[in-house]
């Protein structure tokens, strides 16, 4: 939550000539309601079905640059997905700036606690080990900005397609 990946991937896909989708953004067109919603009717449980369909769905179209949920990575299934349909990049950012990015921003429910800053620490610590055991390439978040962390990744692709052949 609030890594950039939206930002970071819309600026990606434009740079690789690529479609650019957004999984969050997907689910609310698909269901025409905001994803607190989804939440206080269905639960994360349900959110995270819908979720999952989504990134499956989105990964068979190919050849696209996909930003995904925070939480999706806790599914097996997604990080199968990930793993097997693309390259994954993790932009790992520190607590202190997720906070300030997120601050006033009602539309992120598992941030909607008495002390967000300890939940975001939870958050992290939860999911960073999962990110890393699937992530083709680590962004350090707190030294970047988005067209750094794009010009990176690209390098970083470049250097690796180039392997590749």
């Amino acid at each position: 939550m609030g890594s950039g990946k939206t930002t970071i991937g819309r600026m990606l896909a434009r740079r690789l000539g690529r479609i650019f989708h957004d999984s969050d953004h997907e689910i609310v067109n698909r269901t025409g309601v905001r994803i607190p919603i989804i939440f206080e009717l269905e639960g994360e449980a349900g959110f995270r079905r819908r979720e999952a369909q989504v990134i499956a769905e989105l990964a068979d179209e190919g050849a696209a640059v996909i930003a995904t949920g925070g939480g999706a990575v806790l599914s097996p299934i997604n990080r199968q997905v990930m793993r097997d349909s693309g390259w994954v990049v993790y932009l790992d950012v520190p607590t202190p700036i997720l906070l300030e990015r997120t601050r006033n921003d009602s539309n992120r429910p598992l941030l909607q606690v008495a002390d967000p800053a300890a939940r975001l620490d939870a958050l992290r610590a939860e999911r960073d080990p999962f990110y890393r055991e699937i992530a083709d390439l680590v962004i350090d978040g707190a030294r970047l900005n988005s067209g750094g962390a794009v010009n990176k990744i690209l390098a970083e692709w470049e250097k690796r397609c180039a392997l590749s052949t």
